[in-house]
């Protein structure tokens, strides 16, 4: 069973659920505002936090890599929401090839392309699933057009090399009417991609080799604004005070000081946040990369001297991220606890999107990790909510729909900051 914790916490929250729900007409209207006919990311996964004096966006996926973990009802779904995104991208659209992470070894993720490409052909289109590799695997080079790989339910899937079917497509033998990105590019993008004539979506601008979590931020918190405007409360209660440092190298001193002073500044104005509101619990950060996903180079910090004294474990594991980028520019990010735990575990919320749709999410949670923790860390486990609640009450584990419409609020709000933020990312770029 799900339940939460602090009920002094949870009584604020009561407050901004009751209140989102006087003002919900006028927020629907300013939402329709925002995502009118915008060309909203194709899909996303958005992390919430709720500490219960506040709910806040801590993470925004554009390649989501979840989507095993949503229930039956919430793949239903998905099925005709991606026919429209589809179609609305590409009018005459029949062949798609999607582009997975190079993580042939990782069951759980081909487990996720496996369900991504089932819902794309239950929407009517037909899919392939290719990759590419710095070291080409074998199976590039050899006669076979792809290999079967196991998912981590037992079910094949096959994973075709992306440089050969990229030759099959310029010597006539094959035809793709878009590419659907499941990679989040982290190392750059390949000139394969770059030279494409072949629509691409999500952009490969937003891959995390340019996109920024406090570019993210600031657009968020510029939309949060408008929308705690309508409801006459401080922004503060649905976004996270942040600051971004650059060019440290964590394993120099000089760099973990400069790291420690913008940490105490931040502290500071969280107190002073925490006061106006009367908050009791004690502020924390978390210093993250400011660019990267699956929860690698995250780090709670309690008070800025521990930033000075990290030890070579935590230098380690805040120096590189994923595909052994080494990081160079952090994000202090406010921290939330989060209020949820089900059974033992502390747990979160996480929500999916397509093109702002819900279509459900699950819990992310966490047997040996504290309610100030990173639960996106090996030995984290997913349990599912249904997007249709109380119509299915055996199906995933079941919430309050009011405090979930308010997350709803928030996810949309975070997939409208990300298409300002891609739209900023390819003007960049052309």
């Amino acid at each position: 069973m799900i339940h939460t914790e602090n009920s002094q916490a949870t009584r604020t929250l009561a407050f901004l659920i009751d209140r989102v729900k006087q003002k919900q007409r006028e927020v629907e209207q300013w939402l329709a505002s925002q995502e009118g006919s915008k060309e909203l990311p194709l899909y996303s996964s958005v992390d919430i936090r709720d500490g219960g004096f506040k709910a806040a966006v801590v993470d925004t996926n554009i390649f989501p890599a979840g989507f095993n973990n949503l229930c039956e009802h919430g793949l239903e779904a998905a099925v005709p929401l991606i026919r429209t995104a589809i179609e609305r991208r590409v009018p005459s659209c029949r062949e798609i090839l999607i582009v997975a992470e190079e993580h042939t070894r990782n069951m759980w993720y081909l487990e996720n392309i496996r369900i991504l490409k089932q819902i794309i052909e239950r929407a009517g289109f037909n899919a392939k699933i290719a990759t590419f590799l710095t070291i080409q695997p074998a199976f590039c080079q050899d006669a076979a057009k792809y290999v079967e790989l196991q998912t981590a339910t037992g079910y094949p899937v096959r994973m075709y090399c992306f440089r050969r079917i990229l030759s099959e497509v310029e010597a006539g033998r094959e035809e793709f009417d878009l590419i659907i990105m499941n990679n989040d590019l982290t190392t750059g993008i390949p000139d394969v991609l770059k030279h494409s004539r072949i629509p691409i979506y999500p952009s490969v601008h937003a891959g995390w080799h340019s996109r920024h979590k406090s570019s993210h931020f600031r657009y968020t918190h510029e939309l949060m604004r408008e929308f705690a405007q309508i409801l006459n409360l401080d922004p503060w209660f649905f976004s996270c005070l942040f600051t971004v440092v650059e060019g440290v190298n964590i394993n120099i001193e000089a760099d973990r000081a400069k790291l420690s002073d913008a940490a105490a500044d931040l502290f500071r104005k969280i107190e002073i946040k925490y006061q106006e509101h009367q908050i009791s619990e004690k502020p924390y950060l978390v210093l993250k990369s400011d660019s990267g996903t699956y929860g690698m180079g995250v780090l709670p910090i309690e008070d800025p001297s521990e930033i000075l004294h990290l030890n070579r474990r935590d230098r380690n594991r805040l120096y590189k991220g994923k595909s052994a980028q080494v990081i160079d520019r952090y994000i202090l990010q406010e921290g939330v606890p989060t209020i949820y735990h089900m059974d033992r575990e502390v747990s979160e919320v996480v929500l999916y999107q397509i093109e702002n749709n819900f279509v459900g999410g699950f819990y992310r949670s966490h047997m040996s990790k504290g309610s100030r923790e990173n639960l996106n860390s090996q030995g984290m486990i997913f349990k599912k909510m249904c997007p249709r609640g109380s119509q299915y009450p055996d199906c995933g584990v079941p919430y309050d729909p009011h405090i979930f419409e308010v997350y709803r609020i928030l996810a949309r709000i975070a997939g409208i900051a990300a298409y300002r933020e891609i739209l900023k990312l390819k003007a960049d770029r052309s």
